[in-house]
């Protein structure tokens, strides 16, 4: 019971650390939401002003677009902790590396995977989609930034202990994405034909639970091993 409460004690303090971390470090949101907004930004300046263009690819660049804003976030998840000893200090603590992984990442979450949610809205009717769809749209997106984050933790983990391991989080993550992002983009297509979207939507949720039940343990398992 002691050693559990001694866990507890620091995995709160560390979740709020990371929480004002990831809003201060790195501009915050403001990147990964600057690059959500941009990508889909171009495809009507690609594809032109065309109704029925941008609704037939609006729905999928929305999705890929959100699955790559979440990697941007990834680079620092851990790699400055595992560099200046705090990882070393925070497992010498008596908390478990996989609760250590699951509150830096539920952090980052909250601080660029939550806007991204939020934003989709707006991105959605920019490429026509239908307005009626605007909520589904917003339940998808945090449906789908669970996943993605809690994904891309595996490869930040991964690629703790490498110097500018964007590129390798990037071809770990990438296709561990794919079932979450063909289940997200098919219930925006659904929601924006008029279709049943809810099949599909549980299917980007049941991916967001996986993530979330084994991101933090396999995580923990790669810090384990950076650590030693």
């Amino acid at each position: 019971m002691q050693k559990q409460n001694m866990a507890e004690g620091v995995l709160l303090p560390l979740f709020f650390r990371e929480l004002k971390l990831a809003w201060s470090g790195g501009g915050g949101a403001a990147l990964p939401v600057g690059f959500y907004a941009g990508a889909a930004t171009l495809t009507p300046l690609a594809l032109g002003p065309a109704t029925d263009l941008l609704q037939a690819a609006g729905p999928g660049v929305l999705f890929i677009s959100l699955a790559l804003a979440s990697l941007l976030p990834m680079e620092r998840l851990f790699q400055a902790d595992l560099e200046d000893g705090t990882l070393d200090v925070l497992a010498s603590s008596g908390a478990s590396m996989t609760g250590i992984a699951l509150s830096k990442t539920l952090a980052h979450w909250m601080a660029s995977g939550l806007p991204l949610a939020l934003v989709a809205p707006l991105l959605w009717v920019m490429l026509q989609g239908p307005g009626e769809a605007v909520l589904i749209v917003l339940g998808i997106s945090l449906l789908g930034g669970l996943a993605f984050f809690f994904i891309g933790s595996i490869g930040a983990a991964l690629t703790a202990g490498v110097r500018r391991g964007g590129l390798l989080i990037a071809l770990v993550a990438l296709p561990l994405y794919a079932p979450a992002t063909i289940f997200g983009a098919s219930a925006l297509y659904a929601a924006a034909e008029g279709r049943d979207w809810t099949g599909s939507m549980a299917l980007c949720g049941a991916c967001a639970l996986v993530a979330i039940a084994l991101g933090p343990f396999a995580s923990g398992a790669a810090l384990k091993t950076a650590l030693d």
